[in-house]
């Protein structure tokens, strides 16, 4: 299990380590204390439940960005049988913020898309913090109209807090680049299917998200801001990012009862990172399901199905 806790989790720090001292001195001492591990163990899985059950979205929001939250390139391997990273955008450059392949998937083919965090400073700065340029969209592209030609379908992972917003993402095209892969992923041939990851922002998340299914991680966000950018535009001062999470309506919970996603993915007690092999396992269980059930459609009745799923988002009150 990982311990790096969060603020929320530090109770439970003390419950693990009096179990780790426990379990040293029994192989130390050679002392059956079997009864006593079992006990404080089943205590710290209830206190887990507990403190799971009831998180608020500033909470979710650090769980999402755990920094060993599974990523796109280890579940690639995980969920596929096979798997072969694919690089380069033919026109600029390989961005390493979004990451993608060819796989098999129980016999299939497919295609594979992801944004890629890193788990520790350097491999953050090397990813930028999962923060596409314009040429990581442009890739994207290139690998979903590759699938396109040789009629695979398209699995994406989402995981970015938006698109990067310097000067050279703008000079090289970014608005651009997002609202082609907009346009473009309307208009595929071939079935898709996302997982919002960990964070999921703005349109450098919906640049690889128009998809006929979409899910997000129990533990995930989507939103259509950062709950810091959001607070450093309404109240100009982005510490206040607890109360625009409240508002925004970043959980998964939130996002289904709005229609824009079509169900949630149940994660291990304490978060995906506490066990990505449980989460890849969820996950192939998933795409198999709607792989087998969406390409039973022809390539008209997907892009209807996709159209008729993001004209129907959200709900609507008038006076």
């Amino acid at each position: 299990m990982n311990r790096k806790a969060l603020e929320f989790e530090k109770p439970l720090m003390e419950l693990y380590e009096k179990i780790d001292q426990l379990k040293a001195l029994s192989v130390e001492g050679n002392v059956d204390i079997s009864e006593e591990l079992q006990r404080i163990e089943k205590r710290a899985e209830k206190m887990q439940k507990e403190i799971f059950s009831s998180l608020t979205p500033v909470q979710i929001l650090q769980v999402a960005r755990h920094p060993n939250r599974p990523d796109s390139l280890s579940m690639m391997r995980l969920v596929l049988d096979r798997f072969v990273p694919l690089q380069g955008d033919r026109q600029f450059r390989d961005d390493p913020s979004i990451v993608g392949g060819m796989g098999i998937l129980r016999q299939r083919p497919v295609m594979v898309i992801g944004h890629q965090k890193g788990h520790d400073t350097k491999e953050n700065i090397y990813r930028n913090f999962g923060m596409p340029y314009p040429e990581g969209y442009r890739k994207a592209l290139r690998l979903m109209l590759m699938a396109e030609k040789f009629n695979m379908p398209i699995v994406t992972f989402i995981d970015t807090p938006g698109a990067f917003p310097g000067i050279e993402a703008e000079e090289r095209g970014q608005s651009e680049a997002i609202a082609r892969n907009l346009r473009e992923m309307a208009n595929l041939s071939v079935p898709v299917v996302t997982f919002v990851m960990g964070e999921g922002g703005s349109g450098g998340a919906l640049a690889i998200g128009v998809s006929n299914r979409v899910y997000m991680m129990e533990y995930s966000i989507y939103s259509v801001i950062s709950p810091e950018g959001c607070a450093s535009i309404l109240f100009r001062d982005s510490k206040k990012f607890g109360q625009a999470a409240e508002s925004l309506k970043i959980l998964a919970k939130d996002c289904l009862d709005l229609g824009i996603i079509d169900g949630i993915i149940k994660e291990p007690l304490g978060g995906a990172h506490h066990s990505w092999k449980k989460t890849s396992v969820k996950l192939r269980k998933r795409i198999n399901q709607d792989f087998d059930e969406l390409l039973a459609l022809d390539a008209h009745e997907l892009k209807q199905q996709r159209y008729d799923k993001f004209r129907s988002m959200g709900v609507f009150t008038g006076a």
